[in-house]
């Protein structure tokens, strides 16, 4: 690429970024959102698997908001001074026709950043509702397989690790999960959380294998046929009404929470 585009593609960008929220910060905006509107546990408990999915698509709407006024931002502090001086509509489609590339690669990027930003606010999120609940936990431990939780702590992981629960949270899965689970892991069950709705039959099969239960929104556990006839994939719902809930009662049975 040219300098003069290259120059600009950094410029581009560099506004960009200034002007856009993390996705992180955008996701713990709408859950403070939804939580004024619809308090208390209870209700939140009983309406997980629609908050997972609906506050995901609030944050990624409010996110391509975001997106569209950077760009205009961006734009016009790049590229108005050029077009300040174009007094046909063809003088302007020439300038913008010799920055093809740089709008490509600077489009490209946004695209890929945007799938990574996605992600991170999926797990705001969960984090977010875990919390809501007081589910104690603690998040992005450093542990077999780097899980994004460990309930209800580290320290009873490393004691007893059978007695914790291991769960992680990504957005999308693809191939992508057997990098996620090490052997280690996978030995004491491990707990996935997704929204994608692609997990194949044969992927399902092979997690049973290594004791990994898929979890997500009831309604996709309904409606998606591979899912709705597997043991191993499980609502929200089920994850707490089946798995949390009765390990808490065992935690606080044997002092190991309050």
């Amino acid at each position: 690429m040219p300098a003069d585009q290259e120059v600009a593609l950094q410029q581009l960008n560099k506004v960009f970024s200034a002007k856009v929220p993390d996705g992180r910060t955008i996701a713990r905006e709408v859950l403070i959102e939804s939580f004024a509107d619809h308090p208390g546990a209870a209700w939140t408990k009983k309406h997980f698997s629609d908050l997972v999915e609906e506050l995901q698509v609030s944050a990624y709407k409010r996110y391509l908001q975001h997106e569209s006024k950077a760009w205009t931002v961006a734009f016009a502090s790049v590229f108005g001074p050029k077009l300040h001086e174009c007094n046909t509509p063809e003088k302007v489609s020439s300038v913008i026709g010799d920055y093809f590339y740089t709008f490509d690669r600077f489009f490209l990027s946004r695209t890929q950043s945007r799938r990574s930003r996605a992600g991170g606010a999926f797990e705001v999120i969960l984090e977010g509702l875990f919390k809501r609940l007081q589910y104690p936990y603690e998040s992005q431990p450093e542990i077999d397989g780097n899980p994004d939780f460990v309930f209800p702590s580290v320290n009873l992981y490393k004691k007893n690790a059978q007695d914790a629960i291991v769960f992680t949270a990504k957005r999308t899965l693809r191939e992508r999960w057997r990098q996620i689970v090490t052997e280690g892991a996978k030995g004491l069950g491990f707990f996935l959380a997704t929204i994608d709705d692609k997990v194949s039959e044969a992927q399902i099969k092979e997690m049973k294998g290594a004791r990994i239960h898929l979890v997500v929104p009831s309604k996709l556990r309904e409606s998606v046929p591979q899912y709705a006839a597997a043991a191993n994939v499980i609502s929200f719902e089920d994850f707490l009404e089946d798995h949390l809930d009765p390990k808490m009662t065992k935690w606080k049975k044997h002092g190991v929470i309050s």
